[in-house]
């Protein structure tokens, strides 16, 4: 397996202090607070490269998002009372606030200079972990994501004549991103999430596979309420390198989000950290199998701020940098956050980087049976698909 020069073995972060911006408010469940305790693990664990994101310009936004919604979103950020429009609404999942246009172009700004450094063979991984706003619509925000940064990331290394893998490991279907390349031959987009049928925005079914001029390019897997490590990892084990050797992609990009763990208040799947950590070590290999090692990862949810967030980023952030992970979380790393992790209900604050076996639920045998199912039938259907139109 190919590794990066020990120069850029590490991994790029991006991070700043606009990173805070994005912020819906006190009560909202997409809190900057998880950036103090993430981003600290993360320079715990040895990370001291980042880059601060800087706002995209309307013309770039473009590339995914309506002209009609980027100036809706520019109004709502100045007249943030102005009534229910384009998704926004005081009461929903995304209750405009002043200044949420820099804030939101400023997410997308961060995905799309990670692409460019990337596709420029400056840097051959890069995490960004205030990005995966995958729900984003062309005209419409969504499930608490304004400007769809990983469509832009993946749009300009597709417009770049790559082949572009998109995994999403959110609990929630990656809906946005989906939606935006659906007819595109040259983005593959793989979701793994909670069924609609329990959960928003209740779509991504084993059927929907992909418009007419890309039939097989989306694959869904649903999986059932109680889903615990072992048929979540087996379903990416048994889909992702497959699919990848099929498709051939030159880049990935991944959406991480953790909010498939046992201890997240927003889902019902019962993950632990130990499968999360193996599906990004998992990645990582397919990165240098088949792209040359060019792989952006991203945040995306997570609603547990201090027992879970601050390690997932710290396991995406350990799989690029080829690094082992280790046994506990800093000690110096737990004292800091304690009191506040404990305002706010989320304690102890874990003393492992993985969870134990026996603290992670074990699956009803039908809960796997279904998943798997639901895994081979996703499969078979791409596979399927993608024989007949991937080209030499």
């Amino acid at each position: 397996m190919h590794h990066p020069p020990a120069e850029r073995a590490q991994p790029l972060v991006v991070f700043g202090a606009a990173s805070l911006h994005y912020d819906f408010g006190t009560h909202h469940p997409l809190t900057p607070r998880r950036f103090g305790p993430g981003i600290d693990l993360l320079r715990a664990l040895g990370a001291d490269r980042f880059l601060p994101p800087a706002e995209v310009s309307d013309a770039q936004l473009l590339r995914v998002h309506d002209p009609d919604y980027v100036a809706a979103v520019r109004m709502l950020s100045e007249y943030p009372d102005l009534g229910p429009q384009a998704g926004f609404a005081s009461w929903g999942d995304d209750p405009p606030f002043y200044g949420m246009h820099q804030a939101a172009a400023t997410v997308a700004g961060g995905s799309l200079e990670a692409m460019e450094r990337i596709l420029a063979g400056d840097e051959l991984h890069v995490f960004h972990p205030g990005g995966g706003l995958h729900h984003a619509m062309p005209g419409r925000a969504s499930g608490f994501c304004i400007y769809n940064d990983v469509a832009l990331a993946v749009g300009r290394a597709r417009d770049a004549g790559h082949r572009v893998l998109y995994v999403d490991l959110d609990v929630h279907h990656g809906d946005g991103v989906e939606a935006i390349f659906w007819n595109d031959p040259m983005v593959l987009t793989v979701s793994f999430h909670e069924t609609g049928l329990s959960l928003f925005p209740g779509t991504g079914f084993v059927d929907d596979r992909g418009g007419p001029q890309a039939h097989g390019t989306a694959v869904n897997v649903p999986l059932q309420p109680g889903t615990s490590d072992a048929s979540w990892f087996a379903a990416i084990e048994m889909l992702l390198p497959a699919l990848a050797a099929a498709f051939r992609p030159t880049v990935l990009v991944t959406q991480h989000g953790c909010d498939s763990h046992l201890l997240d208040p927003l889902a019902h799947l019962h993950l632990g950290t130990t499968a999360m950590s193996r599906a990004a070590r998992l990645i990582d290999g397919l990165s240098h199998d088949h792209a040359a090692g060019r792989w952006l990862a991203t945040g995306g949810g997570g609603y547990d701020v201090y027992r879970v967030v601050p390690r997932a980023w710290g396991l995406v952030w350990l799989a690029q940098a080829h690094r082992d992970v280790p046994v506990v979380t800093p000690d110096e790393w737990r004292d800091r956050w304690a009191a506040e992790a404990a305002r706010h209900g989320q304690t102890p604050l874990p003393g492992t980087m993985l969870d134990a076996v026996e603290g992670v639920s074990p699956e009803p045998l039908r809960v796997a049976e279904h998943n798997l199912a639901a895994a081979r039938s996703a499969l078979e259907g791409a596979l399927r698909a993608l024989e007949g139109s991937v080209g030499a």
